[in-house]
């Protein structure tokens, strides 16, 4: 077990080396194993387009593809994200807004040079990508100062998966 939250219970596809090692459970007839095999087209996507994507903040993080085995068709709820991440009650976690996510990565200014322009393209390619393979999605926000995010949504056979990222915000 891991003391990074963003490691705990999200399975083999939220590692760039286990994406390319085969795993005993990836044979096995298991719903872990078939949940994996169905996120494996999703992540293939996805991962060239996070190769050195930052999320900008007060410190620009990476963005990383992350599963959650979360499967109801309801919505999930901020407790739900708490046990998830196995986290004590007392973090704070909230809801956010979707398009709050994508507001401050999707528009071009005037003044953004070369690199910041291949970011806003990476991440409209990246909404995109997300907006086709994900329904019902929702963004969560854990955490206060060093927060948190998840964006999560169900693909067309009910597994959840999505991107996570960090923000400071002081």
């Amino acid at each position: 077990m891991t003391d990074n939250p963003t490691e705990r219970n999200t399975g083999a596809a939220a590692t760039p080396e286990s994406a390319s090692t085969p795993s005993s459970a990836a044979t096995q007839a298991t719903p872990e194993a078939t949940a994996g095999q169905s996120l494996a087209p999703l992540k293939e996507a996805i991962d060239p387009l996070l190769t050195d994507l930052l999320y900008p903040s007060e410190s620009d993080e990476p963005v990383t593809f992350v599963t959650c085995y979360l499967a109801q068709e309801a919505p999930l709820t901020d407790v739900q994200i708490k046990e998830w991440q196995m986290v004590p009650p007392s973090v704070y976690v909230e809801e956010g807004s979707v398009d709050n996510f994508w507001a401050p990565v999707l528009t071009d200014e005037d003044w953004y040079g070369d690199d910041e322009k291949k970011r806003t393209a990476t991440f409209q390619k990246l909404k995109a990508l997300l907006d086709a393979q994900l329904t019902g999605q929702q963004v969560f926000r854990q955490g206060k100062t060093e927060i948190t995010v998840y964006l999560l949504g169900r693909q067309a056979d009910g597994t959840r998966a999505g991107i996570q990222t960090t923000v400071v915000e002081s």
